[in-house]
């Protein structure tokens, strides 16, 4: 599977994402706690639970260029909430638990009208899951199912469309949890 990395700036710029990533944890501080930059707008992601990395009372928030920075990936896939097939775009959900120094094995998903599900962290490297930003190349309002939506590539294994898969996929997210 091939996933398309940009970064967003002036223009549209093409970057690589190597295995050591665009680090945010402290380098040349001092031991302990490592940290996240403080979000410049306002946070629509909270990650807390089993993490090394916090910015906020130990919990990890996210604005929208904090995400993006974490390189972006999209792919195509029909789903059961819209006609024909749907492009998204947003950071690897493996990439984030890596850039919140996540330990767990689990993470809770809470989206804004309470709805919850549980993910194996396992499930994100295994089938390139992704935090979507946008659809169809458009940010997601609230109201079109975002700012935040965890998606499947339900199209690249026929065991991703079973509802197992589906009810992982929450969207409106608001806060994750690693346990």
């Amino acid at each position: 599977m091939t996933f398309l990395v940009t970064r967003r700036g002036i223009g549209r710029r093409f970057v690589r994402i190597t295995a050591g990533g665009l680090g945010f944890a402290g380098a040349g501080r001092s031991a302990g706690a490592a940290s996240l930059p403080q979000p410049a707008e306002k946070p629509i992601l909270t990650v807390s639970g089993k993490i090394s990395k916090a910015n906020k009372d130990g919990a990890a928030q996210f604005d929208r260029p904090m995400i993006e920075a974490l390189g972006t990936s999209g792919f195509e896939t029909a789903t059961p909430w819209y006609d024909g097939p749907v492009r998204f775009e947003g950071v690897r959900m493996d990439r984030l638990m890596q850039a919140v120094g996540a330990s767990g094995d689990r993470v809770l998903a809470y989206a804004l009208n309470d709805y919850s599900t549980e993910l194996p962290m396992s499930d994100f490297a295994r089938h390139g899951v992704i935090l979507a930003l946008k659809r169809n190349g458009q940010y997601m309002s609230v109201r079109e199912k975002g700012p935040l939506f965890i998606v499947y590539p339900f199209d690249s294994d026929p065991a991703l469309r079973h509802q197992r898969y589906y009810s992982r996929s929450a969207w409106q997210l608001a806060r994750l949890v690693v346990i």
